[in-house]
């Protein structure tokens, strides 16, 4: 398949940002002192590795996750507290389900990841 500049920049980017919540949702679940809500970051952090595969598996470059996110969001948890925090984190949701919605026309295994985002949103939503 071949992928133009554009759209492999998009993809990059894409893959570099699931990877990089993979560790931010798996440091909030150390952190949380809800059992739900502990719950749900893990399943959360699972299916974001299962979408850094599938930009994976269009880009074939491999990327290390970045670890800012897993480093301040804790952080952010005990200073902003449970409700803003996780108003920010469904609102990233529902932004990275808009910003694949272009690569997801050409590329259809992107539809279902950038379906997945929207519900994630949703789920982190529902933990208030």
């Amino acid at each position: 398949m071949n992928i133009n500049k554009e759209d492999m920049k998009i993809l990059l980017k894409s893959q570099q940002g699931e990877l990089d919540v993979v560790l931010m949702y798996k440091a909030l679940a150390d952190v949380v002192k809800d059992k739900e809500d502990r719950e749900t970051f893990k399943k959360l952090a699972a299916e974001e590795g299962h979408h850094a595969t599938v930009f994976h598996e269009l880009t074939q470059v491999n990327l290390n996750p970045k670890k800012k996110l897993a480093i301040f969001m804790p952080i952010l948890y005990k200073l902003m507290g449970k409700k803003r925090l996780y108003l920010k984190i469904a609102e990233g949701e529902y932004k990275a389900a808009q910003n694949y919605a272009p690569v997801a026309e050409k590329f259809p295994e992107i539809e279902s990841v950038k379906n997945d985002e929207k519900r994630h949103g949703d789920m982190v939503k529902s933990l208030l």
